[in-house]
């Protein structure tokens, strides 16, 4: 995922603050239901005084916690996407048939999102088209930093295996899958890029299969060795 570049230092709201022993569980705890509560409303009908209200809290607690509605959105983005598996957290036997059997197993598995994991995966869609470009570009720069996909490991691994084009960086390939999976994905599973609408049923499983082998021959004319 490519980062907008800034040489703006980072507004205090969104940096780690340090959290006091005895503050680290009310942390968690509010993080935790701020990420249904984020998921359910969405990001700008998303209050801080209702999940107050809810955890039977002082707003202000909130605020002293995170500094704003943006840098508890932060946080609770950054437990979203460190929740879901990395790339090679694949089965042995699908990694052993290689670097673009493993992406086939994650496309194949997407609708899993939505059943299982909708409230992180509807949290990943707010951060990436709901939130304000400030917000953005935080996000971005902690998904460069941390990968937290195991996208720069994944790639090693395909160019280990010779599957990947050497004449490439590696940080390019990284940004290409990180941009073009995620959209992917979204495409497989919501009917426009808006995070509240999922389609309540997909498409023939036929047809998915199919787009993902046309989806999988675009990538490897693109960073695909021709072997």
């Amino acid at each position: 995922m490519s980062a907008i570049s800034s040489s703006v230092v980072s507004p205090p709201r969104y940096r780690d603050l340090p959290a006091r022993p005895r503050s680290e569980g009310k942390r968690a705890r509010i993080i935790d239901a701020a990420m249904r509560h984020f998921a359910e409303q969405g990001y700008d009908a998303a209050r801080v005084g209702d999940l107050a209200a809810m955890l039977g809290i002082a707003k202000g607690s909130i605020f002293q916690h995170f500094g704003s509605k943006d840098g508890l959105f932060f946080e609770v983005y950054k437990k979203a996407a460190r929740s879901f598996p990395r790339y090679l957290d694949a089965p042995i036997e699908v990694r052993e048939r290689g670097f673009f059997e493993v992406l086939r197993y994650w496309l194949t598995r997407t609708e899993h999102l939505v059943h299982e994991d909708w409230i992180p995966y509807r949290v990943s869609l707010l951060g990436n088209y709901g939130t304000n470009l400030a917000l953005k570009r935080e996000i971005n720069r902690f998904m460069m930093a941390e990968d937290p996909y195991g996208t720069a490991a994944f790639v090693r691994f395909g160019r280990e295996r010779g599957e990947l084009r050497s004449d490439l960086d590696q940080e390019m390939i990284v940004s290409i899958l990180d941009w073009t999976i995620e959209r992917f994905q979204d495409a497989l599973l919501t009917e426009e890029l808006d995070p509240g609408l999922f389609r309540r049923q997909g498409g023939p499983a036929e047809r998915k299969e199919a787009r993902i082998a046309q989806f999988l021959d675009v990538l490897k004319r693109a960073i695909g060795t021709s072997q």
